[in-house]
């Protein structure tokens, strides 16, 4: 006796997976995600496996999750899969404090980040 589900807030040929709390700026991380809108997965995936940005590896995690939701969770054709959408959100940010000279300090701002990936099947139309 519980509540009824909630209606499904993607149709039916998409998928997506959330990363929270990356620890890198939303601003480098958006530079990385820009590399993979509106790619084939496959190509996004090789982008990202050859990328020299650290958080290129957490990236292609979410990409692989969001792949494998789509496959295992919604039935969709991996090999069809093109990444819809890419989006960088921020999280919280650490504030930290730094002794300068004379007695002052200096605050440092550890910023995280969220990443959410939406992949979505598009087919092949056959001639």
């Amino acid at each position: 006796m519980g509540k009824a589900a909630a209606p499904r807030a993607l149709p039916e040929n998409e998928a997506k997976a959330v990363a929270r709390m990356l620890r890198v700026s939303p601003q480098k991380l958006n530079l990385v995600a820009q590399l993979i809108r509106g790619k084939k997965v496959a190509n996004a995936l090789a982008d990202l496996q050859f990328s020299r940005k650290r958080i290129a590896v957490e990236v292609r995690k979410c990409l692989e999750s969001a792949i494998a939701n789509a496959e295992n969770n919604h039935d969709l054709d991996v090999d069809d899969l093109v990444v819809k959408e890419a989006y960088v959100g921020k999280a919280l940010v650490l504030k930290r404090f730094h002794a300068r000279a004379r007695g002052r300090g200096a605050r440092i701002l550890k910023p995280f980040a969220n990443l959410t990936i939406v992949v979505r099947e598009v087919r092949a139309e056959a001639a």
